[in-house]
């Protein structure tokens, strides 16, 4: 906006001073009303302009989002920082627990190895689910790209059965197969069985949307398309006056739209289950 459009700088600061306030106000709404049993964490990387340093460097833009108890969906939070740290994450992830951020069953996020760290601390006794979408694709990376196919194929199949018993059956059979021709891809499916397969400690009918982080990366696309427009941000509070205006948006679709999980199934959570064994928790 500027000179090229016609509107004057005056008029240009008085909407953005207008944007800043309605994000601002989102970003720091109370969580506190509902809880929120499924929580989503993802990153995505903006090009911002660093006037100290004298260049563009990549900056990372984090998002949170949540499944309410009763089955609506919220965008939680957003914040932008140098890196995926541990320390960004875990300043990002109290932030929200400050704001009265509760009831948290499920994280479901990739295996940044600072995330998984951050969620570890601030969310003690909470399941972890690993991103079965980001998990394949380093699985497929230890297998030659002819033989590519077959393992996604075989991996696809452990998704497409009904009870934990048949998922975590299937799951041995795929690796046992995977031993002698693709060893790599046997280990790694060795140490990320807990993980990948902690949705199936929650109701089948959540599975499809817990055991990934599609739902967030959807919205990441978004944001990805929305920011590609600009190219280069001149700085970090012009990231979130964008960003926060595209996820405050998407809060408001979502908050008159179909419940994405129906109130019926919300309440199968709190039906008695073996805690001692149905639910995998990150480890201290």
């Amino acid at each position: 906006m500027g000179v090229d459009t016609g509107i004057s700088k005056s008029e240009v600061s008085r909407i953005c001073a207008g944007l800043d306030e309605r994000v601002d106000a989102f970003r720091n709404r109370t969580l506190g009303h509902v809880g929120f049993p499924y929580v989503y964490l993802d990153a995505t990387y903006i090009n911002v302009r660093d006037d100290a340093l004298g260049q563009v460097v990549s900056r990372a833009v984090v998002v949170a989002t949540g499944i309410t108890a009763n089955g609506d969906r919220e965008v939680l939070g957003v914040d932008i920082g140098d890196s995926e740290d541990e320390t960004f994450w875990t300043r990002f992830l109290r932030s929200l627990k400050d704001r009265g951020l509760g009831g948290v069953r499920l994280v479901i996020s990739d295996a940044h190895a600072g995330l998984k760290a951050s969620i570890r601390k601030c969310f003690t006794g909470a399941s972890w689910q690993r991103c079965r979408v980001h998990f394949v694709r380093n699985l497929l990376a230890t297998v030659p790209k002819a033989h590519s196919e077959f393992v996604a194929a075989a991996f696809r199949s452990i998704f497409a059965l009904g009870t934990k018993a048949e998922v975590e059956a299937r799951w041995d059979e795929v690796q046992f197969t995977l031993v002698d021709r693709f060893p790599k891809a046997a280990a790694l499916m060795n140490d990320a069985k807990t993980d990948i397969l902690a949705f199936t400690a929650f109701p089948t009918s959540h599975w499809r949307k817990i055991w990934s982080n599609n739902p967030l990366e959807r919205l990441n696309k978004e944001i990805k398309r929305r920011s590609n427009v600009v190219g280069i941000f001149p700085n970090d509070p012009a990231v979130i006056r964008l960003i926060g205006a595209v996820l405050a948006d998407q809060h408001d679709e979502w908050a008159i739209a179909r419940r994405y999980l129906s109130e019926t199934s919300m309440a199968e959570l709190n039906a008695p289950r073996d805690t001692a064994t149905d639910q995998p928790q990150l480890e201290g």
